[in-house]
């Protein structure tokens, strides 16, 4: 039974269904916002689910958001209807790039806007504006002087809502640095940075090895909710441990039950590597976390508690990786081993399913690489490498940059060896290799597939695949902790993998992607998929869950049966089994010795007469009746019998005879085909003739380098083509600061040599003036020398 609630409608996020008369609700495939346009560039996602009851659309022909308000499983279980029409959403600031994903937070109150040349956050409140018909929502731009400037091409990744936090957002770049932005505080500027350096310098034997590909924050699983799992293109994985967002709030039972862990198992180790560890990472958490610190603090009163700002002065955050898989004991287990799916690795996604941590990697091949953590997470850091803090005027941190480096790891697991029951050394967790998963995707491009994944919000083990031919659903039925946490003892079954939406239109090679994806699920155990085509069409499909999980047990003896019981009935019974077992056995009654000298007409020979008359009627003519009524009531079934006999027979003539009329032309096409064998047989000996036909198969060496040839073709060449993007922006900027302190210093050279002339054109005029005043000077006292000469002579 379902129940809908009529609330008032408003601007709130938190108001679930609009109850306004002149709101009509129709199915959410048929509402009018999809509606049937041509498209030239397909977008990553353009729909968001706020995990209630509101979905939003990104209208790239209007460049507005559409909040649209859901009922779930209302009227009909299976349905989903959508209010129209839709409210909708404006940013303030006119965007100046193409979105091609969304993506919203935890609480529903701001959505990701991201594009290749721009990113802006919206909040989903505002004021109503009636002369655009919308609502006005503020919105800011994320990093702009570092990802969007001019002189800059630092590409943006991967970008994603910190799963603990509604105001951080975390964005993976080109230049192998992942930062993490706070929108309360500082949205232009980083709160944190991780330089990323996977290899040491020049050991690296391949550029795939240092190009960053996604990234996926952590679930809530011990360690794994303070860490970041980066992936690179060759496919490997690392881990960044801890990462925690400046103000994050996390629940206060999975912090002291790590915190536990680490005084239990660290400090009472006698490994003297084991303290180290445990240490730093029980001054992390008392820093972070002052609540752990307090002994009087009563537990029962905490339910969650806010992250401190805080880094360790003397330590940066070691980049645990690459993760190893688990080896047999005659399995290579050198470092750069071959990988195992085709191309490069292209999306990644961590799914976290009870006590199993679960990471999938997508390639551009087709290939989805299921594998668990075979072993705790636990936090990491390089001592002697001080991190660089940004403090305020009260001495309070407010943004941190770290280098992260990676720590090369020797050991190597096996599973015929036992593991080292020391903890806290530091080593990181090798992988447990579950399954691959082949997507038989056509190979229709150069750079490969583009392959997204989802989790199923009611059941964790399934997986969305989204790629160019649809969607697919991969489910997990094997989990190596939860089988053996849960008392199972189960064989490792593989995941099974169903195609849920095809969308190549006519042959495989017309393919349609979708432009956008969101899984639905209710509090009654339905869930829904709504995919969006390349055409603004819109799909609702409803997804089976209850008996998703349950295993396959099947009883032979059952299965025999049922078998055995559709071949019997399907005969007709002719004639009952009564009739063809005969009349029943006449048992004569005991005969009197003096029986054969009685006459007929004497009482006791009618008595016996009688009797045997009475034996012959019941089993001989009775039988007579029987078989006579059954023989007329099948004579029309036989008569149906034989007519489709004759029938049958027919037909068979006719298709002998048709089969006698093709024999000619089966004859001539057979002669034909010879023909043509015989011809292609003297072209293969003609051309086994040529030169070089006889050459060598290549050897084991020659088939590796050739695959590093086509790895090398297929994944290098685009990691070297970022690297010179790279390098010629690096170029553009400094030869455009050059050139302006050039201009520069020729402006400041001019304005020089002018002060120069204007100074020798005053000294010039001053030297001028001087050399008259000198001439006046030397005129008056020539004419004083006169008059005092006339008046001494004068005098005299």
């Amino acid at each position: 039974m379902r129940y809908s609630f009529d609330i008032p409608s408003s601007d709130d996020p938190k108001t679930l269904t609009p109850t306004d008369p002149q709101i009509q609700w129709v199915p959410l495939q048929n509402h009018p916002l999809f509606s049937t346009t041509t498209s030239t560039a397909v977008p990553e996602n353009l729909l968001a689910w706020d995990g209630a009851s509101r979905v939003y659309y990104w209208d790239p022909a209007k460049h507005c958001l559409n909040r649209i308000s859901i009922r779930l499983g209302e009227p009909d279980p299976t349905s989903v209807l959508a209010a129209s029409p839709a409210k909708a959403l404006q940013a303030d600031v006119p965007l100046n790039f193409v979105v091609n994903r969304i993506s919203i937070n935890r609480n529903g109150s701001a959505i990701l806007l991201a594009g290749s040349d721009g990113l802006r956050v919206m909040y989903l409140y505002g004021r109503s504006s009636a002369q655009v018909n919308a609502t006005i929502c503020r919105t800011v731009s994320i990093g702009s002087d570092i990802y969007f400037n001019q002189n800059n091409v630092i590409r943006t990744l991967q970008i994603s809502w910190h799963p603990y936090s509604d105001t951080h957002i975390g964005i993976l770049s080109s230049d192998s640095v992942f930062r993490l932005f706070d929108l309360s505080s500082s949205p232009g500027q980083p709160e944190q940075e991780y330089y990323l350096q996977p290899v040491e310098s020049g050991r690296s034997r391949n550029a795939a090895s240092i190009r960053p590909v996604d990234f996926f924050f952590g679930g809530d699983h011990l360690w794994d909710k303070f860490s970041v799992f980066i992936l690179f293109s060759d496919g490997a994985v690392y881990i960044l441990c801890p990462v925690v967002p400046f103000g994050g709030v996390y629940r206060w039972d999975s912090l002291l039950e790590i915190y536990t862990d680490a005084q239990t198992f660290g400090q009472r180790s006698s490994n003297s590597k084991s303290v180290s560890n445990s240490s730093c990472a029980i001054s992390w958490l008392e820093a972070t976390f002052p609540e752990l610190a307090h002994e009087a603090l009563e537990v029962g009163n905490l339910s969650a508690v806010k992250a401190q700002p805080y880094a360790l002065f003397d330590a940066s955050i070691s980049l645990q990786g690459p993760l190893q898989k688990v080896c047999h004991g005659g399995e290579e287990t050198h470092e750069y081993q071959a990988a195992e799916c085709e191309g490069r690795a292209v999306s990644f996604l961590y799914n976290s399913v009870s006590k199993d941590s679960i990471l999938i990697t997508a390639w551009s091949g087709g290939q989805l690489q299921v594998d668990a953590l075979a072993d705790e997470i636990q936090p990491l850091w390089a001592l002697d490498c001080p991190p660089r803090l940004r403090v305020d005027s009260y001495d309070r941190i407010v943004g941190v940059a770290m280098i992260c480096e990676s720590i090369r790891q020797n050991s190597i697991v096996q599973l015929d060896q036992s593991p080292d029951p020391t903890p806290w050394l530091g080593h990181p967790p090798p992988l447990l290799r579950l399954a691959i998963v082949d997507l038989a995707l056509p190979k229709t491009k150069e750079s490969g597939s583009r392959i997204l994944m989802f989790i199923d919000p009611l059941v964790p083990e399934r997986i969305y695949s989204i790629h160019d031919g649809g969607v697919d659903s991969i489910v997990l039925h094997f989990l190596p902790f939860t089988s053996q946490a849960s008392g199972k003892h189960e064989i490792m079954r593989t995941p099974s993998v169903h195609s849920v939406l095809n969308t190549c239109q006519g042959d495989s090679s017309t393919q349609s992607p979708l432009s956008g994806f969101i899984a639905l699920s209710d509090s009654f155990g339905s869930s829904w998929i709504v995919g969006l085509t390349s055409s603004n069409e819109c799909v609702v499909l409803e997804m089976e869950t209850w008996n998703l999980l349950l295993p396959i047990d099947i009883d032979q003896g059952k299965k025999a049966s049922n078998i055995e019981e559709p071949t019997e009935s399907d005969t007709s019974t002719i004639i009952s089994k009564e009739l063809l077992a005969g009349p029943n056995v006449v048992l004569l009654p005991p005969s009197t010795p003096f029986l054969r000298s009685a006459n007929a007409d004497s009482i006791e020979g009618r008595s016996t007469l009688h009797q045997y008359i009475k034996l012959f009627n019941e089993n001989y003519v009775e039988y007579a009746h029987k078989v006579c009524f059954e023989l007329e009531r099948h004579g029309p079934q036989l008569k149906k019998i034989i007519d489709d006999q004759h029938a049958r027979l027919r037909e068979a003539h006719q298709r002998l005879s048709k089969v006698e009329e093709k024999q000619g032309k089966l004859d001539e096409r057979t002669d034909h085909v010879v023909q043509r064998h015989n011809l292609l047989e003297e072209r293969l000996h003609s051309l086994r003739k040529l030169p070089g036909v006889h050459k060598k198969p290549l050897s084991k060496a020659e088939r590796e380098f050739k695959s590093e040839l086509d790895m090398f073709r297929e994944v290098e060449l685009e990691a070297l083509h970022s690297s010179v993007e790279a390098l010629n922006a690096r170029l553009k900027r400094y030869t455009h600061s050059l050139r302006n302190k050039a201009s520069e210093q020729h402006r400041l050279s001019g304005r020089k040599n002018y002060a120069q002339n204007d100074q020798i054109s005053r000294l010039r005029s001053a030297v001028e003036k001087l050399s008259l005043v000198n001439s006046e000077n030397t005129e008056k006292v020539k004419m004083v020398e006169s008059a005092l000469k006339s008046r001494d002579s004068t005098d005299y």
